[in-house]
């Protein structure tokens, strides 16, 4: 076998044996890499950005049920249906996200999460509901039980539904990048078949005095083509997904973090009139939370969108209910957060959240059309790949077989 290899046609059948293997190889890891680009696109707009909605709807659902529950409270005795409807219906809601967010999941921080969160859920609709019947019967410790479920709220379940929020933001970003990188193994198995057809040629030469085979520079332009087609389809992927900040993706994210702050300042301004003692740390709360918000009302809609006009309005009727608390007005100040007034602080976040989720429906329709278009750049890529390479394999075979019969 050493003697054979050492002679001319030993060589060119190794020539032959070791290009049509790099060739098929090549062409079927092309393949695999490239049709799960389009297997993740899918994976995306099926699993993980739907997880995402999911995770802050959760998040959304739950801070709803504490400040329905807190606004069923401020109305003393019987609350009215509507009152007790919009907290059920959070309730239901919040159950109907944790199921969706955390469908198929298997890793342990998911499954410490979802226990949390069913551990505690039930407690606080305990908590809350010993403090409307001690509400209705006028005892004060209603308000101790909810100012405990309130607490539970804020300390874990939300923690644990922003916990689980980032989660599924990350997901999505991890599948937008491996949707949009380059396929490295391919891109470098590529390149070798490149130095390999220049290497063949080289040692062909030397051995026949053939200046090049037209089957190695048929082989080195077939993968020349398929490498050129996946950088192609790489620039076009990542160019149709704009992560920039003022892209779909990064705005979705501001936007959704823009209402659970909402949420957030929300239970703080009714829980201060519950607890009926010093607001000054829930005013810095409020304050804080608030600034966020325009923050990333900001970033997520623009220095002149209308939510910061509807964030204003806001701002200015919780002014009015701060002053009549400070007046000793506590009727007032309840009528203007929980009245039915125009102006009301209930009417205003309402307007101004039903504002935010609607911008946040609308970038998450041009998310997903972006990481569809992404897939898309790829389509036909895996099975191109492969078919040039195969050709790359027979061509190199149909170039050296007449060198070789020259030997008989």
């Amino acid at each position: 076998m050493r003697r054979i290899a050492a002679t001319t046609p030993g060589v060119i059948v190794a020539i032959a044996a070791a290009a049509v293997v790099l060739c098929l190889v090549t062409g079927l890891v092309c393949a695999n890499e490239l049709s799960g680009k389009i297997s993740r696109r899918d994976t995306t707009l099926a699993r993980s950005e739907p997880l995402d909605n999911a995770a802050q709807n959760l998040y959304v659902a739950l801070s709803q049920a504490d400040a329905s529950a807190a606004t069923a409270f401020l109305t003393g005795g019987i609350e009215s249906p509507q009152i007790r409807s919009q907290y059920q219906q959070a309730l239901a809601d919040a159950a109907d996200a944790l199921a969706t967010a955390t469908a198929g999941a298997n890793d342990p921080q998911t499954r410490r999460i979802v226990g949390e969160i069913d551990a505690d859920l039930p407690a606080y609709a305990g908590l809350v509901e010993s403090a409307r019947a001690n509400n209705r019967q006028g005892f004060p410790v209603g308000s101790a039980y909810l100012r405990e479920a309130s607490g539970l709220m804020q300390k874990s379940l939300l923690p644990s539904a922003a916990e689980l929020t980032t989660d599924r933001f990350a997901a999505v970003r991890a599948d937008q990048r491996a949707l949009t990188g380059l396929p490295w193994l391919a891109i470098g198995l590529l390149i070798l078949v490149l130095g390999g057809a220049v290497l063949g040629t080289r040692i062909l030469q030397r051995r026949t005095n053939r200046l090049f085979n037209l089957g190695l520079l048929a082989a080195a332009v077939a993968a020349a083509v398929a490498l050129l087609w996946i950088v192609a389809a790489t620039l076009v992927s990542t160019t149709s997904v704009d992560t920039g900040g003022s892209g779909p993706t990064t705005r979705t994210e501001n936007l959704a973090q823009a209402r659970i702050l909402g949420q957030q300042a929300r239970t703080d301004e009714t829980l201060e009139l519950i607890t009926r003692g010093d607001t000054t740390t829930t005013e810095a709360d409020f304050t804080d939370k608030t600034t966020q918000l325009r923050a990333r009302l900001t970033a997520g809609a623009g220095a002149s969108s209308p939510l910061l006009g509807q964030l204003s309005d806001w701002m200015t009727g919780h002014g009015r209910q701060v002053t009549s608390y400070n007046a000793a007005n506590f009727p007032a100040a309840v009528d203007q957060a929980i009245g039915a007034a125009p102006k009301a602080s209930v009417t205003t976040f309402t307007t101004l959240d039903t504002s935010v989720r609607d911008h946040l429906d609308q970038t998450r329709v041009q998310l997903r059309g972006q990481i569809s278009a992404a897939g898309d750049a790829w389509i036909g890529s895996a099975e191109g790949t492969l078919v040039l390479m195969i050709i790359a394999a027979a061509a190199v075979v149909a170039g050296l077989w007449p060198r070789l019969k020259e030997f008989q």
